[in-house]
């Protein structure tokens, strides 16, 4: 036998008060004695009524409350890289004040009843990027009515963007770069693009001629920007942002059997630390030996006694941003994209070319 839910009309007729009078009590909206409020409060908690059942309120305004966000990465990764973790945090703060969470979504599953793009109840859609797998989720958005935002990524006409100036910061590190001597310079990627179902992601060096290939814009972006630089630099693709990534990234690099580069350009700062780490490794110093620049400028794990030269993105006002575009479409108007741009910051990670080398 069920047990039937108790309401506020049986805390109510318990507490000896109107149903509006009881309503006003859990919302707040209307003063009451505090002796109402207590017997209203007293009454709930002997008939185990916690409040009022969000839906209610969900329906009454044609709305779910949660907004749909929509990864391409595993979740676990998600959480793991700091930039990812401070940019949810944004997002998370702009949606809250008109009543809204957070459902986070792969953007391709095999788990059976897992929710999705098209089965969920969503109010408005974040990608956070927009390689292949997730422009094909598009079509389901918009049969489904649903608003759509993308963070660094391109969904086509008429659907705001909140945009990093990948390409001139990278540019900028590379010059840097450039105006300390250094012409021996390599490139250690993010992942070119997110796998599908039962695939792996590539690794490895990169043709040079199979830039359109990458389907992840920021990598491709920062790649384009380092190679405004030096356009023949050799780029290391990796699985993802982290120190071991890195680190392994930094350990072809520096292999006894291959030229060492002076120089190199990671495309994260977890990416960078691990190079860092390998470096060290293989005997070198930095940067006397070989110079490392990063992407990102948040704290990262692994860098001390460094402080790293690097890109410092507006993280968590990418996800704000997201957000405020989300609460304007909900309500009727029509948000532009928004273009933020990284401060670089010159640490002790690089340094002139020795001459003696």
């Amino acid at each position: 036998m069920t047990t039937r839910r108790a309401t506020i009309a049986d805390v109510a007729r318990e507490a000896g008060v109107s149903p509006s009078t009881a309503s006003v009590v859990f919302s707040g909206k209307t003063p009451v004695s505090d002796a109402t409020r207590r017997r209203v409060i007293e009454a709930a908690t002997e008939l185990g009524y916690s409040g009022p059942d969000p839906r209610a309120a969900s329906l009454r305004l044609g709305r779910s409350g949660i907004v749909g966000v929509v990864v391409g990465s595993s979740l676990k990764d998600l959480f793991r890289d700091p930039v990812q973790r401070v940019m949810m945090d944004g997002l998370a703060e702009a949606v809250a004040p008109f009543g809204a969470g957070l459902l986070l979504l792969r953007n391709h599953t095999d788990i059976e009843n897992a929710p999705t793009l098209t089965t969920a109840p969503l109010d408005a859609v974040v990608l956070v990027g927009c390689d292949g797998p997730l422009r094909e989720l598009l079509e389901a958005a918009h049969r489904r009515g649903l608003p759509v935002v993308v963070i660094e990524g391109d969904a086509g006409p008429g659907v705001p963007r909140v945009l990093l100036d990948n390409r001139e910061a990278q540019r900028t590190a590379a010059q840097h770069l450039a105006d300390l001597g250094h012409t021996d310079v390599a490139i250690v990627m993010l992942s070119t693009g997110a796998p599908t179902i039962g695939a792996e992601i590539t690794v490895g060096w990169i043709d040079p001629d199979a830039t359109a290939d990458i389907t992840i814009d920021v990598t491709r972006d920062r790649l384009l920007g380092a190679r405004d630089v030096y356009p023949d630099a050799p780029a290391l693709a990796t699985a993802g942002s982290s120190i071991d990534e890195g680190w392994a990234a930094g350990r072809v690099l520096f292999a006894s059997d291959r030229p060492t580069p002076t120089a190199v350009i990671a495309q994260s700062d977890l990416l960078a630390a691990g190079v860092i780490r390998a470096a060290e490794e293989a005997g070198l110093r930095v940067p006397e030996d070989v110079s490392v620049t990063g992407f990102d400028g948040l704290p990262a794990d692994g860098l001390a006694p460094y402080e790293l030269t690097t890109l410092v993105q507006a993280a968590a006002e990418k996800g704000r941003a997201a957000g405020e575009a989300v609460a304007a479409m909900l309500a009727g108007d029509e948000p532009a994209s928004v273009l933020l741009t990284c401060q670089f910051r010159v640490g002790n990670t690089t340094g002139p070319v020795i001459s003696a080398r």
